[in-house]
């Protein structure tokens, strides 16, 4: 179980923040009588934890940072003594006073100690101690589900830029190339989280400028990607299908001076046939084959079914009767890329992908449009959503049930409940 003394600093930046202190007979250290005018602002960068606060001691107005410590001596500890960044503090908040602390013109710094109920306290504990699959959960009755909703959107907009740090990454290693780093993206999203790893290897290995060379060939194509996926290599003979593609390789990997992943990388057990990598690769050279610009054709898109249709790709002919190469199966309907995985390949890197390239060419609209989509497009479903809804949550969009995994994991799962909205009304003991 946590104890006072396991609460974290930002336990104590919340009460300050939120004014939840004790502002009655509020003296320093050195029992001079202080007035709180202004808590300040939080400073979210290094630095003092608060800006532009205004204080009153005896008759004297002071103006500037608020830096709060559970001990006196974590100023030492964090050696703000040398650090100039900490001479405009004019209030040390602080837990518990074990030494006296001065700036670095050896001027003594007032220092008081943080009051406030214990409730609040006994409240946030509750939460760290919580075994239940969220800390909230045997309290989450009580929260007004307007509150929540109210939420969305800015859970909405931090998981996307959560999403866009990725991109940028990519596109960073890429020279600012746009195209390319789409391609990889939807490459590695091709992969489905199980072959996400292997996809993404493969769309590296062979360009999209190496595939836009081959884009008017189906076959070229999935010689290319099947060739470098490794998986023509397995077998030493094989159907004309798979022959063909191995000769066609051949002169391609010569040619480009390829260089391919190891097969053993792609994963095929506990997957549904229809989710082998041998058919999403076919679905993919088929969606190259037949999008080309892609990237620049998604930008121009408006409405939300026209996007979807831009994905409904099939395999090719051969995979009609096989899942995997030199083994015949029953002739099946697993050609065509489905609904749901067209959902996923928007929400995961389509919306993303509008939403960073607007932000950085100053298009907005590009922005809103992501987050009208995301509007349009039918809830998610999986184990996490799964579980909101026990707890009655009942989704209508795409975009409510992004921003409820957004909510499970980066603040439910590292129990971030200062920062949530839902756990700052349950520390108040306010559920409104």
């Amino acid at each position: 179980m946590s104890t006072p003394n396991s609460l974290p600093e930002e336990f104590l930046q919340y009460i300050w923040e939120n004014k939840l202190f004790l502002c009655n007979n509020v003296k320093t250290t050195s029992n001079e009588v202080v007035e709180i005018i202004d808590v300040g602002k939080r400073n979210t960068d290094s630095g003092p934890d608060f800006f532009n606060a205004k204080i009153k001691i005896e008759d004297t107005i002071w103006a500037g940072n608020i830096e709060i410590h559970k001990k006196s001596s974590d100023w030492q500890k964090h050696k703000h003594q040398t650090d100039k960044a900490y001479d405009n503090v004019i209030l040390h908040v602080v837990e518990e006073d074990d030494s006296p602390i001065k700036r670095r013109n050896n001027k003594l710094i007032p220092t008081i100690l943080l009051n406030y109920p214990e409730k609040l306290k006994i409240n946030y504990q509750n939460l760290l101690d919580a075994k239940t699959w969220i800390a909230c959960q045997n309290q989450f009755h009580k929260i007004n589900p307007v509150v929540l909703q109210l939420g969305f959107n800015r859970l909405m907009i931090e998981r996307l830029e959560n999403k866009t740090d990725e991109i940028l990454d990519r596109l960073h290693q890429n020279n600012d190339d746009w195209n390319e780093t789409f391609y990889q993206t939807l490459a590695r999203m091709f992969g489905f989280k199980v072959n996400a790893i292997p996809f993404e290897l493969l769309a590296k290995s062979v360009s999209l400028q190496i595939l836009g060379k081959h884009k008017s060939n189906l076959f070229q194509l999935e010689a290319l990607l099947f060739g470098n996926s490794g998986l023509l290599n397995n077998q030493l003979l094989g159907d004309q299908y798979y022959l063909k593609l191995r000769d066609e390789y051949s002169f391609l990997f010569n040619k480009y001076q390829l260089k391919g992943v190891e097969s053993h990388l792609w994963k095929f057990m506990r997957l549904r046939p229809g989710n082998f990598p041998t058919i999403r690769i076919s679905q993919f050279a088929a969606l190259i084959h037949r999008s080309h610009g892609l990237f620049s054709k998604i930008i121009e898109i408006e409405n939300i079914d026209k996007l979807k249709e831009l994905f409904k790709v099939q395999a090719s002919e051969y995979w009609n009767l096989h899942y995997n190469f030199n083994k015949s199966s029953k002739r099946n309907s697993k050609k065509e890329l489905g609904d749901i995985s067209i959902n996923t390949l928007i929400i995961n890197v389509i919306i993303p992908f509008l939403f960073v390239y607007g932000e950085k060419q100053n298009k907005h609209y590009l922005k809103d449009r992501a987050l009208d989509f995301l509007e349009k497009l039918p809830p998610e479903k999986n184990s996490i959503i799964t579980k909101w809804g026990s707890l009655g949550i009942q989704c209508k969009s795409a975009f409510e049930t992004q921003s409820l995994l957004q909510l499970k994991n980066k603040f439910c799962e590292p129990k971030k409940c200062l920062n949530c909205q839902i756990g700052v009304k349950l520390i108040k003991n306010v559920a409104e």
